[in-house]
Order: structure tokens, then C-alpha cells, then sequence
């Protein structure tokens, strides 16, 4: 396995940006990439969130929310690293709740 740091170009949601990884993990970080790039693009498209920042934000409240749902199976400690993923969601959930009902406040400006 090569840990070499290589550095990698990539565009997400038409910004360019340079990001560095081992060359081990290149493979994996263009399909985090491109996951990503899917993702807010997603959400651009649906055109209820305007600004790049707030559509980072909304995707990655969306993917942190299937990856805690995905693993809310395993609800040891030991299995979770002691992660509080049921409190955890309702975090999430509310906040999404929340940013929702000031993205239709602000769309009302407009």
C-alpha cells in the first residue's frame, strides 16, 4: 500500500478545489468527491436552497442522517464507540426542521 500525499484537483459543485490524501486513499476521496458533487447538486437543482454554503450544509445533514440511520442497528455502546446516535438525530432532525422553516421565511423575501 502507497501512503504517499499526493494532491488532487476537484470540482465540487462547480468549485475547484485542491485537497490532499495519501495515495492509498485517492480512490476513495474521487468517489467521496463525486458523491458529494451528486448530492448538492441534488439539492441545487430542486431549488429551495439558494448559496453554496447552505446547500453544503443541507447535504451534509442528509448524509450524516443516513449514515446515523444506517448504523442505529447497532445500539451498544461498544458497537457505536459510545456515539449517542438516537440523541444525535433528533439534533439533526431538528436542525434540518429548523433550516427548513428559514429557507421558507427567506423564499418569502423573494
Amino acid at each position: 500500500m502507497d501512503d504517499r500525499p499526493v494532491t488532487l484537483d476537484v470540482s465540487i459543485l462547480g468549485r475547484d478545489y485542491r485537497v490532499a490524501c495519501k495515495e492509498s486513499e485517492r480512490d476513495e476521496l474521487l468517489q467521496a468527491v463525486q458523491f458529494l458533487d451528486r448530492r448538492m447538486r441534488d439539492i441545487r437543482d430542486a431549488g429551495k436552497i439558494v448559496g453554496a454554503e447552505r446547500i453544503a450544509v443541507m447535504a451534509a445533514l442528509n448524509i450524516t442522517n443516513e449514515l446515523l440511520r444506517a448504523s442505529r442497528g447497532r445500539p451498544s455502546t461498544a458497537t457505536t464507540g459510545g456515539f449517542d446516535t438516537a440523541g444525535v438525530e433528533r439534533r439533526i432532525s431538528a436542525m434540518q426542521s429548523a433550516i427548513d422553516r428559514a429557507m421558507a421565511d427567506q423564499e418569502k423575501l423573494f
